[in-house]
C-alpha cells in the first residue's frame, strides 16, 4: 500500500497506551491526588480523615486501574475505529465500569469497613451508583478531549518536522547531483568502463537517498552511502584525494539522519582537496563517550587564504545538517565548524541512540 494513501492510525487511535507501565503509576498518582482533594473537601479532621481517605482512595483506584485495564485491552478494537466512534466506545466503557464498580462496593460495604460514608451516598443505593457514572462520564470527556488535543498536536510537529527533513535533504541533492554528473561526463570518453562504475555507484546512492525511510537510519547505512560517495570522487581526482577513516569505535547501529556524513565529505573535497594542486587528506574520526557520539571531519585548506570563486555552498549545507540533528534530538546535538590553523574542521555531536534493526548477513 502506499504509504501516502494508507489510513493514519496515529490520528484515530489518539489515546495514551494505557498498558505501559508509566502510564499505569500516573493513573495511579491522579486517583490518589483525587482521593485526597475530595477528602479534604469534606472537611474530616483527625482519625476520620485517615479513615475516608482509605476509603476514598481504594474506590477510587479500583476504578482507575480497572479502567486502564479495560482501556489496554480493548486498544487493539478502538485503533481501528474513526475517532468519534473510539471515544463514544471509551465513554460507554468506563461508564459501564464504574456502574459495575460502584454497585460491588455498596455491595461489599454494607455494614463493613469499606462502607462508604453518607457524603457518598445521599440519596441511598440508585442514587449513589447513577451520581458515580455521571462524574465518571463527565470526567472521561474531559480526559479524552485532552488526550486528543495532546495528540494532534504532537502529530502536528512530527509531521512539520518531518516535512521540513524532506525540504533539506531535497536542498542537499542537486549540489550532490550536479558534481556526480560532471565526473561521469569526464570519464565517459577517457574510462567507459570506470564510468559505468561511476553509474552504477550513482544509482545506488540515489536508491538510498531517495528511500522514504532515510530520516532516520543506522550510522552503517550512512557509512555505507559516503564511502560509495568516495569511490565516486576518487575516479575523478585519482591520487590527490585519500580519506582516513577513524570510526571503529562508533556503534553501527547508532541512529542518525540520512544525509549526514556525505555531505561533510562533499564538502571536504570540494573545499578542501579539489582547489588545491597537490590534493590532500580527509581524515574522519569518531568516538563515544558519556552516551554522546562525536564525529570530527578534518580537511586542509587551500592554499590561498581565501576560497576560490564559485565555491559557495559550505554554509548551507552545515546549516542543513544542524538542522536536521536538531529536530532528531533537540538541544542535546551540536555542530562545529571552522579554520585552524592549515585545517578547517567540522564536529559533529548527538546523543547515542540504537536502532533496533539487526545488521544483515
Amino acid at each position: 500500500m502506499n504509504p501516502d494513501t494508507a489510513p493514519d492510525s496515529r490520528k484515530q487511535l489518539y489515546l495514551p497506551d494505557f498498558c505501559a507501565t508509566r502510564t499505569a503509576l500516573g493513573v495511579v498518582l491522579i486517583a490518589e491526588l483525587t482521593a485526597v482533594m475530595l477528602t479534604l473537601a469534606r472537611g474530616d479532621t483527625g482519625l476520620g480523615f485517615w479513615t475516608d481517605l482509605a476509603r476514598t482512595s481504594l474506590f477510587l483506584l479500583w476504578i482507575g486501574l480497572a479502567g486502564a485495564g479495560l482501556l489496554c485491552a480493548a486498544r487493539g478494537r478502538l485503533a481501528r475505529q474513526s475517532v468519534a466512534r473510539g471515544s463514544v466506545m471509551a465513554l460507554a466503557l468506563m461508564a459501564l465500569l464504574v456502574a459495575a464498580v460502584s454497585e460491588v462496593s455498596w455491595r461489599l460495604g454494607q455494614g463493613t469497613w469499606f462502607a462508604p460514608q453518607a457524603d457518598l451516598r445521599p440519596d441511598g443505593h440508585p442514587a449513589f451508583v447513577l451520581r458515580n457514572v455521571a462524574i465518571a462520564l463527565i470526567v472521561t470527556a474531559l480526559a479524552l478531549r485532552y488526550f486528543y488535543v495532546t495528540h494532534e498536536w504532537r502529530r502536528n510537529i512530527e509531521m512539520e518536522a518531518r516535512a521540513r527533513v524532506h525540504a533539506l535533504q531535497a536542498r542537499i541533492r542537486p549540489h550532490f547531483l550536479f558534481n556526480s554528473m560532471n565526473t561521469i561526463a569526464s570519464l565517459t570518453r577517457s574510462d567507459p568502463g570506470r564510468a559505468e562504475t561511476a553509474v552504477l555507484d550513482l544509482a545506488d546512492l540515489f536508491r538510498a537517498s531517495l528511500s522514504e525511510q532515510r530520516n532516520q537510519i543506522p550510522l552503517r547505512d550512512e557509512l555505507e552511502v559516503t564511502r560509495t560517495y568516495q569511490r565516486i570522487e576518487e575516479l575523478r581526482l585519482g591520487g590527490r584525494l585519500e580519506v582516513v577513516w577513524k570510526l571503529d569505535t562508533l556503534p553501527m547501529q547508532a541512529l542518525v539522519p540520512g544525509l549526514t556524513l556525505q555531505p561533510l565529505l562533499e564538502n571536504a573535497i570540494y573545499h578542501g582537496i579539489e582547489p588545491r594542486r597537490g590534493g590532500g587528506v580527509v581524515t574522519i574520526t569518531g568516538e563515544l563517550a558519556n552516551g554522546l557520539i562525536t564525529i570530527v571531519v578534518r580537511n586542509p585548506v587551500p592554499e590561498s587564504l581565501e576560497a576560490p570563486a564559485g565555491r559557495e555552498g559550505n554554509r548551507l549545507a552545515l546549516a542543513n545538517i544542524r538542522e536536521r540533528l536538531a529536530l532528531m534530538y533537540g538541544g542535546r546535538s551540536t555542530v562545529k565548524a571552522g579554520r585552524f590553523d592549515d585545517e578547517y574542521i567540522v564536529t559533529l555531536r548527538f546523543p547515542f541512540r540504537e536502532s533496533s534493526a539487526k545488521p544483515g548477513p
